[in-house]
């Protein structure tokens, strides 16, 4: 969001409730507004709304699931929870731990998602 000395207000005004805190966070380049995640959704939708568009990075730890039969397939056909990232044994190196039958967990860390959010993409 471009600088304003009014964001703070904006985004008060925009979630709802005195209660929010959003917090600038200085310590990254560029900076960035950080709030609690129940938040996120009407966020971005005021965001969209007001700019048309909006980059969403999503920061979390994680942990990798998959399965056996996913990590020794052959071909295309996948539908494992992964999404086809461990297909045919991709991601070799991560740890995995086999929790079941054929599942397979493994802590992978830190992960960061973006999206690009558009107003039209909530219309309708």
């Amino acid at each position: 969001m471009p600088y304003s000395a009014t964001n703070r207000a904006w985004l008060l005004d925009e979630l709802g409730s005195q209660r929010i805190r959003p917090d600038w966070n200085k310590d990254v380049t560029p900076g960035r507004w950080e709030i609690a995640k129940p938040h996120l959704r009407t966020l971005i939708e005021a965001l969209a709304d007001r700019f048309g568009e909006v980059d969403v990075y999503l920061e979390f730890s994680t942990t990798e699931r998959c399965d056996r039969r996913c990590q020794r397939a052959e071909g295309d056909d996948c539908t494992c929870s992964c999404r086809g990232e461990n297909h045919g044994g991709s991601a070799y190196w991560q740890r995995w731990v086999q929790v079941g039958e054929d599942t397979l967990v493994s802590n992978i860390g830190r992960v960061e998602r973006h999206y690009l959010v558009r107003r039209e993409d909530l219309e309708g």
